[in-house]
């Protein structure tokens, strides 16, 4: 089994500007290897993607050593500056330096962004196509507002890999959410695109959420995506806010309903494997 997204911090060292408010207490402090390392040991994960907290390479460089040292880790997803005209040089740095061979994509906190249509900038796609380059792939990180700009840009970089991060962010506590719902399916409809099921439980209420909360959504990304393009990712620690890694892990097979052994193999491993050419796990 691979886990597609989860994350490492330490706010004694770094300030995370999305970390504030009372509700991210549980979470504000320091997750490292040996915290997750138990969790995958009983859920039966042998490899795991560490993805970015920062718009920070210090943090990127910082993942790509604990990837040289960790056996779990397979891969990192990092952070450089799309917009900047050195993107080629701060990739090659990362890439040639030290544990650079764990660098698998980058991904930026796109719906953060003032602009909705920040992702189909030119500075952006420039960006995006020295990714491309490399032989990475991109994380998109998105809500609804942003899909119609995340379209365009997955459409006009045929050659380059994407993958969704948690399916979009659909507003699951409120039980729909027309405009995702709108918007997914011509995403999803382009084949260089594919989705991690994953985020989900912190969009839904922390405190009373079941699989039957996650089930249409879940369902309703298989159908678009195939089951072919769909991978599970724990976002642990965030997911710790409304429940244990064990309890997301189960909600999701309770939502996805009874899949083959093939179809297992595809959403709880192979499907991560191919997008991020990870290496065996």
């Amino acid at each position: 089994m691979i886990d597609a997204h989860h994350h490492f911090w330490d706010p004694s060292r770094y300030s995370y500007p999305w970390m504030e408010g009372d509700a991210l207490d549980p979470i504000r402090r320091s997750f490292g290897p040996e915290d997750l390392r138990g969790e995958l040991r009983r859920a039966g994960v042998t490899g795991t993607v560490l993805v970015q907290t920062l718009s920070d390479t210090a943090e990127t460089r910082e993942f790509l050593q604990v990837a040289a040292a960790t056996d779990f880790v397979r891969g990192v997803v990092g952070w450089v500056d799309l917009t900047s005209t050195n993107v080629e040089d701060e990739l090659d740095a990362l890439l040639d330096g030290p544990g650079g061979a764990w660098l698998v994509g980058i991904r930026h906190q796109v719906h953060d962004e003032q602009d909705p249509d920040w992702l189909f900038r030119d500075d952006v796609r420039r960006g995006l196509a020295a990714v491309q380059a490399r032989g990475l792939a991109y994380d998109i990180l998105v809500r609804a507002r942003e899909l119609p700009a995340a379209t365009k840009t997955v459409d006009a970089l045929p050659d380059l890999q994407f993958v969704l991060d948690h399916i979009a962010k659909p507003r699951i506590a409120d039980g729909h959410d027309d405009l995702w719902a709108q918007r997914m399916p011509a995403l999803a409809a382009l084949p260089n695109v594919s989705v991690k099921l994953s985020g989900m439980i912190t969009e839904a209420s922390w405190e009373s959420w079941t699989a039957a909360d996650l089930r249409p959504f879940v369902r309703s990304v298989v159908d678009w995506f195939s089951v072919d393009r769909v991978m599970f990712g724990s976002d642990w620690p965030v997911c710790l806010l409304a429940g244990s890694y064990e309890s997301t892990l189960a909600g999701l097979a309770d939502a996805l309903g009874g899949l083959s052994p093939t179809d297992e193999a595809r959403v709880y491993g192979d499907n991560a494997r191919s997008a991020y050419a990870l290496t065996a796990a």
